[in-house]
C-alpha cells in the first residue's frame, strides 16, 4: 500500500487511530475465543471461533498498516481473555454477552464509518472497507446466534460434525447453570426489599414524625416478612422448575424407548436448523445415539432449552433471595438505630436514594443498559415511592389513624 505524504501531527493522529483499532480487534478476538472455550454448545462454540479468527484477521491488517507507516509496534494492554472474563458478561451470561457483543459491533461499524471520512490515508481506507464489511456479517451473525438460528458465517469452513460430537462429549460433564444467575437474583431480591421497606419507613415516619420506635417495629417486622417471602417464594419456584424439567425427561425417555427412529430425525433436524447441513446432522446424532443418555440429554437440551445443571438450586435461591432481600430491607431502617426525628428521615432518604442508584446502577450487569441511566431511573422510581408514601403517612398520622 502506499506510504502517504502526511504532515507529522497527521501521521501521529493516523497511527493512534489504528492502535486503537488494533487495540479493539485483538481484544475482540480474545472474548470471541473465550466465550467458544467456555461455551457448552457445541455448534455456537464452533461460530464463535469463526469470529475470533475473523477479528484476529482484522488485527493483523491494522498491525502491518502500522508498521508500514513507520510507526511502533503495537502491544495488546487487555484482559488475556478480552470482555468475556468481565463481571458483566459473567453476570449475564452468554446470551447477554453476545447481546453486548452485538452492540460492541455496531459501535465498531460506526467509528470506522467516521474513520473513513477523517483518516485520509488511502492504504487504511481500503482496509476500512474491507473490515466494516466483515463487522456488519458479524453483527448479523451475532443476532442470529442470539435467536438461535446458528447459520454457518460467510467464509467460515464447513462445520466438521466429528469435531463438534467430541466437543459435545468433553463438555458432557462440564454443564453448569447459566454464570451467575443467581447474582441476578440477588440484585433483584436487594432491588424488592430496599424498595418495599423504604415505603414502609417512609409511611411510618410521615405517620409519627419520625418516632424511632415505631419506624424500627415497622421496618424490622417487615424485613424478615419480606425476607421470608422471597426466601419461600424462590425456594417453591426453583422445586417447580425443576420437578417440571424432570417430568418432561421422563417423557422424552419414553419417545425414544417407544420410537428411537423419530427421536433421531427429530434431533437431527433442531441440529439443521442451528444450521448443520443434514448430512453432518445425521452423523453427528447417529454418534450421539451409541449412548441412549446422551441421546436423552442431546434431545431434552433441545426440546425444553435447558439442561440439569442449568436448573437452579431450590435451597440456593431460597438463601440468596432471603439474604439478599434482607440486605436491601435493611438500608432504610440504619438510621434509626442512632437517630430519630427529622434527622433520622433525613439519613433515611438520603442512604436509601443512593441504594436505588447502587441498586439501579448494578442491574446493568445483566441487562444492556447504562449503568448510569439505570441507576438514574431506579433513583427517580426510589424517590417518587419515598414522596408518596410519606405524605400519605403524614396525612394519616395528622387525621389520628
Amino acid at each position: 500500500m502506499p506510504i502517504p505524504n502526511l504532515s507529522s501531527a497527521k501521521l501521529k493522529k493516523v497511527l493512534a487511530a489504528l492502535e486503537g483499532n488494533w487495540q479493539a480487534e485483538i481484544e475482540a478476538h480474545h472474548t470471541y475465543q473465550t466465550l467458544a472455550d467456555r461455551d457448552t454448545d457445541p455448534v455456537r462454540a464452533q461460530v464463535l471461533r469463526h469470529l475470533a479468527g475473523a477479528e484476529w484477521e482484522h488485527a493483523s491488517l491494522w498491525h502491518g498498516r502500522i508498521l508500514e507507516l513507520g510507526g511502533s509496534e503495537p502491544v495488546y494492554h487487555g484482559s488475556p481473555g478480552g470482555e468475556a472474563n468481565s463481571l458483566a458478561n459473567r453476570a449475564g451470561g452468554v446470551r447477554m454477552a453476545l447481546r453486548r457483543l452485538e452492540i460492541e459491533e455496531s459501535r465498531h461499524i460506526a467509528s470506522y464509518g467516521e474513520q473513513l471520512k477523517a483518516l485520509g490515508d488511502e492504504g487504511s481506507i481500503a482496509i476500512l472497507d474491507h473490515v466494516i464489511e466483515d463487522e456488519k456479517d458479524h453483527y448479523r451473525e451475532l443476532g442470529s446466534l442470539i435467536r438461535g438460528h446458528y447459520a454457518t458465517p460467510a467464509g467460515a469452513p464447513r462445520i466438521d460434525a466429528k469435531a463438534v460430537l467430541e466437543e459435545m462429549l468433553a463438555k458432557r460433564a462440564q454443564g453448569r447453570k447459566q454464570p451467575g444467575s443467581w447474582i441476578g437474583d440477588a440484585i433483584y431480591g436487594v432491588n424488592d426489599g430496599l424498595g418495599a421497606i423504604f415505603g414502609i419507613v417512609s409511611g411510618v415516619s410521615g405517620a409519627t414524625a419520625g418516632n424511632q420506635s415505631y419506624v424500627l417495629l415497622a421496618g424490622l417486622s417487615g424485613m424478615i416478612a419480606s425476607a421470608l417471602s422471597m426466601g419461600s417464594g424462590a425456594y417453591l419456584a426453583a422445586k417447580s422448575e425443576r420437578e417440571i424439567y424432570e417430568a418432561e425427561v421422563a417423557r422424552e425417555r419414553e419417545a425414544i424407548q417407544m420410537n428411537g427412529p423419530e427421536a433421531r430425525e427429530l434431533l437431527s433436524l433442531y441440529y439443521q436448523v442451528k444450521g448443520l447441513p443434514e448430512e453432518d446432522a445425521h452423523k453427528m446424532v447417529n454418534h450421539i445415539a451409541n449412548d441412549p443418555d446422551q441421546l436423552l440429554r442431546a434431545l431434552t437440551s433441545e426440546r425444553l432449552g435447558s439442561s440439569e445443571e442449568a436448573l437452579a438450586n431450590p435451597m440456593v435461591s431460597a438463601c440468596s433471595g432471603a439474604l439478599s432481600t434482607a440486605v436491601g430491607a435493611i438500608i432504610p431502617i440504619i438510621p434509626f438505630f442512632f437517630m430519630q426525628g427529622i434527622p433520622a428521615i433525613v439519613a433515611a432518604a438520603i442512604i436509601s436514594l443512593l441504594a436505588h442508584f447502587a441498586v439501579g446502577a448494578a442491574k446493568s450487569l445483566i441487562t444492556v443498559r447504562s449503568w448510569w441511566s439505570s441507576g438514574m431511573e431506579m433513583t427517580v422510581v426510589g424517590a417518587l415511592e419515598g414522596a408518596v408514601t410519606y405524605g400519605i403517612g403524614f396525612l394519616l398520622g395528622k387525621g389520628g389513624m
